[in-house]
């Protein structure tokens, strides 16, 4: 069995396949498999995986099961002691795949690590240094639209960005996969809070690097929806007791102001999106809630360790 395996979720995005699969052929460690997972494409993307592409495996769904369902369909058939989920639309350094391993071997208590996402055009400046959760309830890119001066060293994050994450296959097995519920945006930092829970780390590596057309496979109104959904499914399922507690008029005011901007642009289509996913995400309060007690009760580390994980 392969040490490595990438899954590669696609969606009509037959455009960026040659250059993320080119870059990965190209890896100076070549001990991976990869797989990509078709979310039912009507495009050339199957046509262009068989033609040109015969040593990566294809997961062919029969119809779209989002960016989560995708990626755990990978994950569920991957055989690699480390998995990385990567977009469709990156290119990874060639020595991406070898400076994961090595993090992951420099440490041991890391369930995931973060690479250098770089623009694809832009190749100075941050799409993140591995991802935060803030205090108001909210999570973000670290770093996003900066210029990579060095100044992120290899250290603790909160979350590997799904963009470009790696995972060790002894966290997911004790953790879980993604979350179906979410489908699309925030899967990532639900999964980075029960690892962080159960007392895994997420360590952010600077010379494992990515290049990322931003927002070519997502965004727009699709984000912006079920960014206003998850933030609150994040919130619901996922934030302990403790950090309510010390921030709860940050989280709620946070809240506010996703949907006081929102109103503030009704008239544009994201914006709307934003308050419907919001409403979306009141909706579906009773479903997380009850998740929450499972998650909640998987935590191993202290009080202080949790307020420890949020950034200002």
């Amino acid at each position: 069995m392969p040490r490595y395996s990438i899954i590669i979720p696609n969606w009509n995005g037959a455009r960026w396949l040659a250059p993320c699969l080119d870059a990965l052929r190209a890896q100076t460690d070549q001990d991976h498999e990869v797989i990509v997972v078709d979310n039912a494409s009507v495009d050339e993307s199957r046509a262009l995986l068989a033609e040109r592409y015969p040593e990566v495996r294809v997961v062919a769904l029969p119809h779209n099961l989002g960016f989560t369902g995708a990626c755990n369909a990978g994950l569920r058939v991957a055989g690699g002691q480390y998995l990385s989920l990567l977009n469709n639309d990156t290119e990874a350094d060639p020595g991406w795949i070898a400076e994961v391993v090595a993090a992951f071997e420099r440490h041991p208590g890391a369930g995931m690590i973060a690479s250098k996402m770089l623009l694809f055009d832009r190749r100075d400046t941050f799409h993140t240094a591995g991802d935060v959760f803030k205090r108001d309830g909210t999570p973000g890119n670290r770093g996003v639209w900066q210029k990579d001066e060095g100044q992120f060293a290899e250290g603790d994050v909160f979350s590997a960005n799904g963009g470009s994450a790696a995972y060790r296959r002894t966290m997911l097995d004790q953790v879980g996969l993604l979350d179906d519920d979410f489908f699309f945006s925030c899967e990532d930092v639900d999964l980075a809070w029960r690892a962080q829970l159960a007392g895994w780390r997420a360590v952010y590596a600077p010379r494992a690097v990515v290049y990322h057309h931003l927002s070519a496979s997502g965004g727009g109104v699709t984000a912006s929806f079920h960014d206003g959904r998850n933030f609150i499914y994040l919130l619901a399922k996922d934030v302990p007791a403790v950090v309510w507690r010390r921030h709860a008029r940050r989280i709620l005011g946070g809240q506010l102001r996703i949907t006081w901007d929102a109103l503030k642009a009704w008239r544009g289509a994201a914006a709307r999106a934003r308050l419907r996913g919001q409403l979306a995400g009141l909706a579906g309060l009773p479903k997380m809630l009850a998740k929450r007690r499972i998650v909640q009760a998987t935590r191993t580390i202290s009080e202080a360790a949790v307020l420890d994980l949020l950034s200002p």
